[in-house]
């Protein structure tokens, strides 16, 4: 059975996919001063997965290009909102048979890179990246809100139902 703080994650992803429903292309690469643009932050969470799940957990690289322009401080661009989540798509799909290996003494591990700890475990990576998805998310919905849009969903969606507290 999948660990509980997994399933949590992937409640978290499906939440920002309800975010990210019926946004253009135009208005994905809109900025609003200096705030990112959708799209950019679509990458930049593709990055973090990236970086945690295929790089650091397994030393896979799917797309070196988000190292570079979706790392925390890279500088602001427009990207295809389109290339983003088919990029977004890939790496969490490809992170995703390693999340259902996690257990609690996985989670309790340091996280390794180039076999050295970079001073979390694992668990607290999911934890922050977790969190982080959650930022975003709030995010999305006040730049869609400047934008116009209306009807946005409602957070935290069917939690009891979908992700549910349980026990390990």
């Amino acid at each position: 059975m999948t660990h509980p703080l997994i399933d949590q994650f992937r409640f978290t992803r499906s939440q920002w996919l309800l975010g990210l429903q019926d946004i253009s292309e135009a208005d994905g690469i809109r900025h609003f001063g200096p705030m990112n643009c959708i799209s950019w932050t679509v990458g930049h969470l593709a990055w973090h997965e990236q970086r945690y799940w295929l790089f650091r957990s397994q030393g896979q690289i799917l797309y070196p290009e988000l190292n570079e322009l979706f790392a925390y401080g890279a500088p602001m661009n427009s990207p295809s909102l389109a290339e983003m989540l088919a990029k977004w798509q890939t790496v969490t799909q490809t992170a995703d048979p390693f999340l259902d290996t996690l257990t609690t003494a996985k989670l309790e591990a340091e996280l390794l890179f180039e076999g050295k700890a970079v001073g979390q475990t694992v668990g607290s990576a999911l934890r922050r990246i977790t969190y982080h998805y959650w930022y975003h998310i709030g995010e999305i919905q006040a730049i869609r809100q400047m934008l116009g849009h209306q009807n946005l969903p409602e957070y935290v969606g069917d939690i009891e139902v979908e992700a549910p507290y349980r026990p390990e």
